[in-house]
């Protein structure tokens, strides 16, 4: 299971032209009530819902395979068998991705890293379309898609995170230089992860097509788009919202170890 290292600082994706003197993105977006709820767990969500198929675990945690995603969905992290039902599921010594929540872990388990993000939700200025260079991937790209993340590291991205949800790159001479997709699928909603753009083909707006065409997809199917990022790429973010997204909360991700 591949965690993202906190002390390796993510590249600047995206590239979002607008006008000078353009009105800002307010601070904080709401949702309706039950749409906080499956955004403020969407991992567990997706692992009950449209991702149930790659579950596996336990009625108060569940996760996918190694090779598709580190993150773990937990129904409840106040209920009080849900540490040892995290310990059944992963065995002693066992690095556990925690997203969403900041738990205060009992005797014994150690945090590992903690990483300060943000979750971005689509407002009414989104204005996806699809891009008719834009490629879907599939398994027969899983190398590439690895390789490309290797070199630009978005995140977690593992050999067949590609079964998550639709994946579209551009390529340019056969090379694979940039790609988008789809990640978590809590209802409702789906997250659009994996942003990534070779470093020599950035600042030609590529990130920013291919987000627009992955919303483009979630839209046409009736579901609505977030995204997530570390706080600390702020013009990633500010790239996010000149497309049309906006702050919805500031969240964190790490990881705990089993005792």
């Amino acid at each position: 299971m591949t965690l993202h290292d906190p002390s390796v600082p993510e590249p600047l994706h995206i590239d979002a032209r607008e006008p000078e003197g353009a009105a800002a993105t307010p601070a904080i977006s709401s949702v309706a009530e039950a749409d906080a709820a499956v955004l403020d767990n969407p991992a567990w969500s997706s692992l009950t819902g449209h991702h149930r198929h790659l579950a596996h675990g336990n009625e108060h945690v569940l996760r996918y395979p190694g090779d598709v995603s580190p993150f773990v969905g937990v129904r409840d992290w106040g209920h009080p068998d849900v540490w040892d039902a995290i310990l059944e599921e992963f065995g002693h010594g066992a690095t556990v991705s925690v997203s969403h929540a900041d738990p205060l872990l009992p005797a014994g388990w150690a945090p590992v890293f903690s990483i300060p993000g943000v979750q971005l939700v689509q407002t009414g200025r989104l204005a996806p379309r699809p891009d008719e260079e834009a490629l879907e991937l599939g398994a027969a790209d899983a190398a590439d898609m690895h390789a490309l993340v290797e070199r630009t590291r978005p995140g977690p991205f593992e050999l067949r995170t590609h079964e998550m949800g639709r994946y579209v790159g551009l390529r340019r001479e056969g090379r694979l230089i940039a790609m988008a997709g789809e990640r978590l699928h809590p209802a409702g909603w789906t997250e659009i992860s994996a942003v990534a753009v070779d470093e020599e083909h950035r600042r030609q707006g590529l990130a920013s097509r291919l987000v627009l065409d992955v919303a483009f997809h979630i839209q046409q199917r009736g579901d609505r788009a977030l995204l997530h990022a570390s706080a600390n790429n702020t013009s990633a973010i500010s790239g996010y919202e000149k497309l049309g997204f906006a702050l919805r909360r500031r969240l964190s991700f790490g990881a705990v170890r089993t005792p």
